[in-house]
């Protein structure tokens, strides 16, 4: 039998550099990217200070000095490896583990004007755009099967057959951007109960009455700027990870936060989204990757969904943590709520 792949096999089938430091700032894992990005052998970068590749300023320190536990977006540092007289720019993104932190890196000469919240690794890219070739007939098979039930069925089955056709919709226009991508769509006015509502009428139809679902939300939340598309796919994968996790009940609980800094920016107000499930939890030895694409808990796991959820968390300036211990698992949503224009 196969050996299961380990963490580095699975970050060095990246295209993106990612490195991970301990809680003393050192370099303890470095993937093939990165060592090529910076030109200098893997070893050479193992026990190096994070701090030390900054050729100017301070922020990587201050920024892993921080103990607030949320990620942070470094815009266009100044690196190279010490001694090195070539100066490499890139976005990092620092996001904290138990001892240490995860630091990605988006050079910015690679990916001119793009915003590094908008980029999925360059492997992960490439498997969904083959999956994506794979499932245009297949979802235009399930659309033509909904359309006719709900010629001949009552009306409680033909509001479960409109749901079918919206959610083949919205997978087609998914593939459809995998397979052609184009600049993303405008944000538009998004009433986060309405989405959650969405979610939760999919969870019926898989869950059944197998899993108990729960509705905390709060009712002064205002609409914000984004995409309801991309936020029930990612809210969709979480509640969907719960009940495959064994979950006998799930809560989805929203709540306003006032004067929080996500990142480097501070917010008057935001949305706290968590979903609250008591399943078997996130195993110790997944805590630290468990955001890393292809990285999966269950056998039959494509590591896909929380990788995505992240994604859109940061598409919305956002962020995505979880605290998990069997029988508790919180997953918690963090989004800006800017006025609508």
């Amino acid at each position: 039998m196969q050996d299961a792949p380990t963490t580095l096999d699975v970050l060095d089938a990246l295209a993106t550099p990612v490195l991970q430091v301990g809680g003393d700032g050192r370099i303890r894992l470095a993937n093939e990217a990165a060592a090529r990005w910076l030109r200098v052998g893997r070893k050479r970068l193992l026990g190096l200070p994070l701090a030390a590749l900054e050729r100017e300023g301070q922020a990587v320190a201050g920024a892993l000095a921080q103990s607030d536990g949320n990620p942070h977006l470094l815009r266009r540092v100044q690196l190279a490896f010490p001694g090195s007289n070539e100066a490499l720019f890139a976005d990092l993104w620092l996001s904290p583990i138990a001892e240490g932190a995860w630091c990605e890196a988006h050079p910015v000469d690679e990916f001119p004007g793009a915003d590094p919240s908008e980029l999925l690794p360059i492997a992960l890219s490439a498997s969904l755009k083959g999956l994506a070739h794979e499932l245009r007939n297949p979802l235009a098979g399930i659309k033509g099967a909904a359309q006719l039930l709900a010629r001949r069925s009552d009306t409680d089955a033909r509001e479960l057959t409109g749901l079918i056709e919206s959610e083949v919709e919205r997978l087609a226009g998914l593939v459809d951007r995998l397979l052609t991508p184009a600049p993303a769509r405008p944000f538009e006015p998004v009433n986060i109960h309405l989405v959650l509502e969405r979610v939760l009428r999919l969870a019926e139809s898989e869950a059944g009455w197998a899993t108990q679902l729960q509705r905390d939300y709060d009712p002064s939340l205002p609409e914000f700027a984004g995409d309801a598309d991309r936020l029930t796919q990612a809210v969709w994968n979480l509640v969907r990870n719960a009940i495959e996790a064994g979950a006998g009940s799930v809560q989805l609980r929203t709540r306003a936060e006032h004067h929080v800094r996500i990142g480097e920016d501070a917010h008057a107000l935001a949305l706290r989204l968590e979903i609250v499930d008591d399943g078997r939890g996130v195993s110790p030895d997944l805590a630290e990757q468990v955001f890393l694409p292809l990285v999966s808990g269950r056998a039959e796991g494509t590591g896909l969904g929380l990788a995505l959820a992240q994604q859109v968390a940061r598409e919305h300036r956002g962020t995505l943590g979880f605290r998990s211990r069997p029988g508790h698992t919180v997953f918690t949503l963090l989004l800006p709520l800017e006025p609508v224009a």
